[in-house]
């Protein structure tokens, strides 16, 4: 398999929301692109594309490939809310683990970006922004596994296998996030509203801090290439948005007409607290990056993404 003469960038995970955005960002900027995923989806063709579950493959013959098609920059976007401790380790961190190996047989040192999650730090406490020294306390399988990822990443990358950067990355809206988590599920719930049949959105008394996806893509690019080996870097807006002012921004996107919606207020029953919010000092610094797309126009946009969605799949 040849992906070019150019050195390439393998996305793993390349089919999930992230790896999708990741994926075209790259291709747009005319960097020869792997994507790498264990299934292939039906609109994709070519030796772009490479269908392979890392966590089980053999780490040779993974490297092999990786070598084959010249990969120096690997994007780890593999991993999301699993349920059992089992999956969560499988995915979170024997998936990364085997994915080590195989960049330890490849010429070279290879840049690896580890997409890692808010949730490694734990429950923050109320009114503070988690810097990167706060001191990683998960108490969720996910946040537990995404760490020990995380961990082995930079342990590699210590031992000088790879040049590990771990994004540490918070809650994600925005056009290509229209299906995923508490807003994904609001969207869900909008499209069948109406005053006849109106919905119930059930909103806790919590803080979020969330991320449009673009500004994550442009903090991987800008993590491809810069002096971060070895860091742990937060990628977030570095705000504490009331959840029910999201659900606001979401009403006001999808329009429905008067009496289909009702809110209802209710404990915090989250994995992720009461409370996130990262400082985004090292990402400004080391990255020269900032958030660029205001919460109002990704809600928007993750609106009209999801009911355009929705529509082909109604034609």
């Amino acid at each position: 398999m040849t992906v070019g003469r150019e050195p390439a960038v393998a996305v793993f995970g390349a089919t999930g929301c992230v790896g999708r955005a990741v994926t075209s960002a790259f291709v747009r900027a005319g960097r020869p692109t792997l994507e790498v995923a264990r299934h292939r989806p039906a609109d994709t063709s070519g030796d772009r594309f490479l269908a392979l579950d890392a966590a089980a493959a053999d780490p040779g013959e993974l490297a092999g490939l990786l070598a084959a098609a010249r990969v120096d920059t690997v994007i780890n976007a593999t991993g999301g809310w699993v349920t059992s401790e089992a999956e969560n380790e499988r995915v979170h961190v024997h998936l990364v683990e085997n994915l080590l190996a195989a960049l330890a047989r490849t010429p070279g040192r290879t840049r690896l970006v580890q997409i890692g999650s808010v949730h490694e730090y734990g429950p923050l406490p109320v009114g503070t922004a988690a810097e990167e020294t706060h001191p990683p306390r998960p108490v969720s399988a996910y946040g537990r596994s995404k760490l020990a990822g995380a961990e082995a990443v930079l342990r590699a990358t210590r031992a000088g296998l790879v040049d590990g950067v771990v994004l540490r990355v918070v809650n994600l809206c925005g056009p290509e996030a229209a299906e995923v988590g508490f807003l994904g599920a609001a969207i869900r719930q909008l499209r069948a509203a109406t005053p006849e049949r109106p919905v119930e959105l059930t909103v806790a008394e919590a803080h979020r801090d969330f991320l449009d996806i673009r500004d994550l893509v442009a903090a991987v690019l800008a993590a491809e290439t810069a002096p971060v080996v070895g860091q742990v870097i937060n990628v977030g807006r570095g705000e504490a948005v009331p959840v029910v002012h999201l659900v606001d921004l979401l009403i006001a996107a999808a329009g429905p007409p008067p009496g289909a919606v009702r809110l209802r207020a209710a404990p915090v029953d989250s994995r992720g607290g009461d409370w996130t919010r990262v400082d985004i000092g090292r990402a400004a610094r080391s990255l020269r990056w900032r958030p660029a797309v205001e919460l109002p126009e990704s809600i928007k946009d993750m609106w009209d993404a999801s009911h355009a969605d929705h529509l082909v799949e109604q034609s």
